[in-house]
């Protein structure tokens, strides 16, 4: 049994202390191999910071942390190995850039720190303006120790992401001190050995994207799509005494624990061809734990994104049934931009299910069970915010009426759900959408504990719940009557998949009503 690395960042600490590695070093040598300044985009909690400080250690010349890695044997047949570069680490995965001036005291530390390790005092660091101090700071390393610099940025976007939602002056300030601060990485190219930029999402307004024309981005290229991640080849080589250990605790199989945590923590793919990988977070605390928790969902609140979906006029359907985007969409994100998908896809709330060759067009979809029940419980609130007595939701009290047969209940409790919702005059398309998000998402969230789809085509049901004992066909309809749906239902045979499954099948017709702003009515067969 091995000590697995939750949220550990530090390499060196990592190789210290025991705790399992999963060597991604093959990476760094083919970056070398292929050129000197890059950025990768991965979804929070994957591993980046390690990356980065893995990067570190190894341009640092720590050879004895490496060994029996495959880095370590590529480096030993170079003419002269583990040169020791210096290293300037802007770590921006925390800090307080919501205050004011915050970006700017974050980057002067990694100056500082910087300046510090490598015995250089403030008097020998030209300039005023804090670009013109990184640009001099870069020269005068390359200078005094004779070797060009490494630059490694970790989450850069983190000063804009933090702002979006409630200070966008912010973040519109934070963006130009980036730009301005990380701009002068182009005109330090000769004095640069490697530069290595992490985030989130892609800003196409930051000019380390437009000026600095070299920065080649790997997020979407498939020799590195399992750069951060953990593969099932990784799983099968490392990890297999921890599944079997949680597999005798949940009284499982093997096999039966690896489909269970296949179901909740795989399926992201970062490219059409590449691998798909786990999310090492929730993989690892799973396996620490021996419980399928929402680990990665829970670690952090998708406040902005929510907002999002609310804003844009997304219908939320739209998320099961898969979203087609281009590369282009896929890759950047301008702010104030109607098209909210890059940051769903490179916030890893979306991956990548399918791809046309022909067309250059993703299909974008949930990527697991975990992002997919987290994120439809964090939107509830938003569609229904006002939580008190009938109104309150629980799907696992849902399932237990459909489990007793009790139809009359559920939809009652549908009813008070829908008539919760806040209605504004002049807003009627926005509120119809809104009723439709809601039941869509009461009816996904039913799938955590029995078989729940959700149709949307001619010829099926607009849902369907089935459990050990019936089969339940539902079919709302606005402004007409419960008999109408009902009606749909027999005309369109939507019984006939179901006849031989031996169940009691149970039709429901219900009708929202705009002027009542709620169920008014239903009927069942």
């Amino acid at each position: 049994m091995q000590r697995l690395p939750i949220g550990v960042q530090s390499f060196e600490k990592l190789r210290r202390s025991g705790d399992l590695y999963i060597d991604k070093t093959t990476y760094i040598s083919r970056m070398l191999e292929e050129g000197t300044v890059y950025f990768l985009s991965r979804p929070r909690r994957f591993g980046k910071s390690l990356l980065l400080s893995t990067m570190e250690s190894y341009f640092e010349g720590k050879k004895e942390l490496f060994r029996g890695l495959d880095i370590s044997s590529v480096e030993e047949q170079k003419p002269e190995p583990w040169i020791s570069y210096p290293v300037i680490h802007f770590n921006l995965s925390g800090g307080q850039f919501d205050k004011e001036d915050g970006l700017r005291q974050m980057l002067e530390f990694s100056l500082s720190v910087a300046m510090d390790r490598y015995g250089i005092s403030k008097d020998e660091i030209q300039g005023e303006m804090i670009s013109v101090r990184f640009k001099s700071l870069i020269m005068k390393l390359a200078e005094q120790i004779g070797r060009p610099v490494v630059v490694l940025v970790d989450e850069y976007d983190k000063p804009l992401l933090m702002n979006m939602a409630e200070r966008p002056d912010l973040e519109e300030e934070n963006r130009s001190l980036l730009k301005a601060f990380f701009g002068v990485l182009k005109d330090a190219d000769s004095f640069l050995h490697f530069v290595f930029m992490t985030g989130v999402t892609k800003f196409s307004q930051v000019s380390i994207f437009s000026d600095l024309n070299q920065l080649r981005d790997i997020s979407m290229l498939p020799r590195y799509a399992a750069i951060c991640g953990i593969t099932e080849e990784e799983i099968s080589e490392c990890l297999l005494p921890e599944i079997a250990a949680m597999a005798a605790d949940q009284g499982l199989s093997i096999q039966s624990c690896m489909d269970r945590l296949k179901e909740n923590y795989d399926g992201y793919h970062f490219s059409f061809a590449g691998p798909g990988v786990y999310n090492p977070f929730s993989l690892f605390n799973a396996l620490t734990d021996h419980l399928y928790g929402s680990y990665w969902y829970e670690s952090g609140t998708p406040t902005f994104l929510i907002s999002c979906i609310r804003e844009s006029g997304i219908l939320v359907k739209d998320f099961s049934d898969g979203i087609s985007a281009t590369s282009d969409e896929m890759t950047e994100y301008r702010t104030g931009d109607d098209n909210v998908i890059p940051l769903f896809y490179q916030s890893g709330y979306l991956t990548i299910t399918g791809y046309d060759k022909t067309f250059n067009e993703y299909q974008l979809g949930f990527p697991n069970a975990e992002v997919k029940y987290g994120f439809f419980r964090s939107l509830l609130p938003s569609l229904k915010p006002q939580y008190s007595g009938a109104g309150r939701f629980s799907a696992s009290r849902m399932v237990r009426f459909l489990q007793d047969g009790d139809v009359d209940a559920f939809m009652t409790m549908i009813q008070a759900l829908l008539g919760s919702i806040p209605y504004y005059e002049g807003k009627a398309p926005q509120n119809e959408q809104q009723w439709r998000n809601l039941v869509y998402v009461i009816f996904s969230l039913l799938g955590q504990y029995v078989s729940a789809e959700v149709h949307s085509s001619d010829g099926r049901s607009d849902f369907v719940v089935e459990n050990a004992d019936y089969v339940y066909l539902f079919e709302f309809k606005e402004d007409k009557t419960a008999q109408d749906a009902l009606d749909q239902i027999e005309k369109n045979g939507y019984i006939v998949p179901y006849l031989s499954s031996g169940k009691r099948i149970v039709k429901i017709g219900a009708n929202f009503s705009s002027g009542k702003k709620t169920l008014d009515e239903w009927k069942v067969e």
